[in-house]
């Protein structure tokens, strides 16, 4: 009886290991749930819009779409896109933005909508510094927005850390990427398998530029506390989008999230 119960006892330890080993192997296909397929030229989906190449410092050129700005605004927004699909599934939100005279910089990371490469933290950051890069080469005397979304927020937050924008909002911001993995994986020991940190909490009370968080308080995804807290520590303005989830049209482009960009850019 006590054999048995010890083989079993090492079964379970067995499943385990394996299955916490396989977390750590695999973790960045659950992190980085991307749509490698190219989805076509901008203009195919948006009127005005063109393809741009961002060139990183490692050597990867990126495809993004750029719609310029009216020219009564002067104010671009460089969109940092979420952790899944890629640009085309977010053209009502570049559509909206720029139809009240913005201009969007839609960028996709290294591994999304046919762009070469596999996605990490730092090879994210590259992706956001070579966005950066290209808008101000284009638009030397314009003034930038960053708008993150969820992973997205993360990205622009560590951007302007070192290249501060005029303004940042950032939707369903996490305060870290542990702390949502914990939510989502609470049996196993995320904080120490964790190969990207994403850390907004930390840098984001760095900042010396306006912030705004706009948070769905029924996100099931980014628990809205911690979005809260992201604001508490930006000391920003706080935006609530009532009963929307994650991926509601309403907290993904809908009237709160456009007004509350245009409120940054100060134009409109």
């Amino acid at each position: 009886m006590r054999r048995s119960w010890w083989v079993g006892i090492g079964a379970v330890a067995v499943v385990l290991v394996l299955l916490v080993g396989l977390l750590w192997l695999f973790q960045r296909r659950l992190i980085f749930v991307a749509d490698r397929a190219d989805p076509g030229p901008a203009a195919a989906w948006m009127a005005g819009g063109r393809d741009v190449t961002l060139v990183t410092e490692d050597g990867l050129s990126l495809v993004a779409w750029y719609l310029p700005a009216r020219p009564d605004c002067d104010v671009t927004v460089l969109v940092a896109p979420g952790n899944a699909g890629h640009r085309a599934g977010r053209v009502d939100l570049f559509t909206a933005l720029h139809e009240r005279g913005l201009g969007v910089l839609a960028m996709d990371y290294r591994g999304y909508g046919g762009n070469p490469g596999d996605p990490t933290e730092d090879g994210l950051r590259l992706d956001a510094l070579a966005a950066r890069a290209f808008l101000e080469a284009e638009l030397p005397t314009g003034r930038l927005v960053y708008f993150g979304e969820s992973l997205g927020a993360a990205v622009v937050t560590r951007l302007a850390v070192t290249h501060p924008p005029a303004a940042m909002v950032l939707r369903s911001p996490f305060t870290e990427l542990a702390d949502v993995a914990a939510e989502q994986f609470p049996w196993f020991p995320v904080r120490a398998l964790l190969r990207d940190e994403f850390p907004v909490l930390t840098l984001v009370g760095q900042l010396g530029v306006p912030v705004t968080v706009i948070y769905g308080d029924s996100d099931s995804l980014v628990p809205p506390e911690q979005s809260v807290a992201v604001a508490q520590a930006a000391e920003a303005a706080l935006v609530t989008v009532t009963g929307a989830d994650h991926n509601d049209s309403a907290l993904v482009h809908g009237p709160l999230v456009i007004d509350s960009v245009l409120a940054a850019a100060g134009c409109g």
